[in-house]
Order: structure tokens, then C-alpha cells, then sequence
């Protein structure tokens, strides 16, 4: 990427707020595309290692209000960060994690330096979820360990973890933190109702949640599954007590999403639920 753009003003090293041609004024980010840099000058994206691009008018004032907050050195770090989740994620970020990821490992590791310890009771699910997330989250982790000479309680790893898969999927942390909350609340009312406490190690409790969760999205966007009548009732006369559950956390997901949920959906939910009781001990 070579297009030009001109300088308005050099916020340090590693940030500068430029004029573009299609976006109007925008925050560049990148490794040392600052340096010696002054208004008026010219500079093509590709004179950094790596330029990030903020063009979201919230998003350029979020970020430098925050800069003033962070040592230079430390945005210089997370672009390396960023890039690296680039690379393994294999795919462009939402702009919106520069300002959020930036914020929250800035306070994390103040936390992590006074010891401040807390829980993430969602660990678990996370995991589940976004494998590739928490995986990529780890290794972000061992680079700030690395870096800073702290050690990141491990409940940080899923908090990153859910700022990678936001940037990915563009999807709100509100909607996501909502969404994995609705799947945890669900496998309490299976447990509970089927009188079992699922192994969060197991086969049976991985693919449950990934169902779970794709049962989710699905509702989200509106799509349907397709109808199924005679499997349907094969199953309700079959397996009356997990047909059953699956509509009771039907009504969990409509109530809780606010949107109507395809019926043929009961009929995914009651043959994973009926697997949790076979393998029952």
C-alpha cells in the first residue's frame, strides 16, 4: 500500500494524524513513522513496517485521548502485538481494538505489577468457543510476560482472547460477553435438569458449546435450519425429557436475544442433550 497522505500533526514516534484523500483526516499507526516527521510532509503507508489505519471518528479521539496515558515505548510494543495477531489470525483487525486492547493491557499490566489478582469465571467457555483466539491470546500473554517481567493472572488470557475474536468478527464485546454469559447460564440448566455435572474437559461439553454457540449466531442473523417434522417427532416420543429441555432453552435464548429462534432448532439441541445423558455416570 503506497497512497500518500500529508502530515497534520506528529504525535510521537510511533502516531501521527495525517489528511487522506478518501477518509479525510486519519491516525496512523505504525513503527517509528513519526520519526523526524513534521506538518506538511508527505508519507506513503508503506514507509512503515506495519501501518495500522484509524479512520473511525470516535475510534482517532478515543486513541489519542488515551495516548497521553501510555509510554511511547509501549505503543511501539503494541503494534507488535497487533501485527502478531494479524499474522496468526490471518486476517485484518477491526480498527476499534487499537483503543481497546491498547486500554486494557496498559491497566492490566499496572494490575499484574501490584499484584492485583482477580477471576475470570468464564474461562472455560471461552476456551471452548475461540480456540484459535485463546491460543493466539496465550502467546500475546507470554510476549507481555517477556516484555514487562510480569505474570498475567491467567483470566487476562480470555480477556484477550474476547478482544481478538471482536476485532475478527466485528462483533461488540457488549454482544459477545452477552452471548458466551447466555451459554454459560445454558449448561447450568442442563446440568440442573438432567441432573449431571458435564466434565468442561470432555468431548460431549466442547460440542455442546461450539453448538451452542453456532445456534446463537444463527438466531443472530436470522437464519433458519430447515424443518425436520418426522425426525421431530420421532425424537419427542424417543427422548421426551431432553425434547423437552432443548424448548425450555429455546425460551432461555429468545428471551435472552430478543429474537425469534427456528423451531427446527430443538432438534439439533434434544440429539446433543441425548448424547450428555448416554454418557451419564
Amino acid at each position: 500500500m503506497d497512497q500518500q497522505v500529508i502530515i497534520e500533526k506528529v504525535l510521537n514516534n510511533n502516531v501521527v494524524i495525517a489528511e487522506h484523500p478518501t477518509y479525510k483526516e486519519v491516525v496512523l499507526i505504525g513503527k517509528g513513522i513519526g520519526f523526524n516527521r513534521k506538518k506538511g510532509s508527505s508519507i506513503t503507508f508503506d514507509e512503515a513496517d506495519k501501518t495500522f489505519l484509524l479512520r473511525d471518528e470516535e475510534q482517532k479521539e478515543q486513541y489519542v485521548n488515551l495516548l497521553p496515558y501510555v509510554e511511547e515505548d509501549f505503543i511501539d510494543f503494541m503494534n507488535d502485538i497487533l501485527l502478531h495477531i494479524e499474522n496468526r489470525m490471518n486476517q485484518s483487525l477491526n480498527e476499534h481494538i487499537h483503543v481497546a486492547l491498547t486500554d486494557h493491557i496498559a491497566f492490566a499490566i499496572n494490575r499484574a505489577k501490584q499484584d492485583l489478582q482477580f477471576n475470570n469465571p468464564f474461562l472455560f467457555e471461552i476456551e471452548t468457543l475461540y480456540p484459535k483466539e485463546y491460543q493466539v491470546a496465550m502467546e500475546v500473554v507470554e510476549m507481555i510476560n517477556r516484555k514487562e517481567g510480569t505474570e498475567f493472572p491467567e483470566g487476562e488470557t480470555g480477556f484477550i482472547a474476547l478482544h481478538i475474536h471482536s476485532a475478527v468478527t466485528d462483533k461488540t464485546l457488549s454482544d459477545i460477553n452477552k452471548h458466551y454469559q447466555l451459554i454459560s447460564q445454558m449448561v447450568e440448566v442442563i446440568e440442573e435438569s438432567l441432573e449431571v455435572t458435564i466434565d468442561k474437559n470432555s468431548v460431549d461439553y466442547h460440542r455442546l458449546v461450539q453448538h451452542l454457540r453456532r445456534a446463537i449466531d444463527r438466531i443472530h442473523v436470522g437464519e433458519e435450519v430447515g424443518e425436520e417434522n418426522r425426525l421431530a417427532e420421532m425424537l419427542k416420543t424417543e427422548y421426551p425429557l431432553c425434547y423437552n429441555l432443548s424448548w425450555k432453552l429455546i425460551k432461555v435464548m429468545q428471551k435472552q436475544l430478543n429474537k425469534p429462534v427456528d423451531e427446527s432448532e430443538a432438534i439439533y439441541l434434544t440429539i446433543h442433550l441425548q448424547r450428555l445423558v448416554n454418557h451419564k455416570t
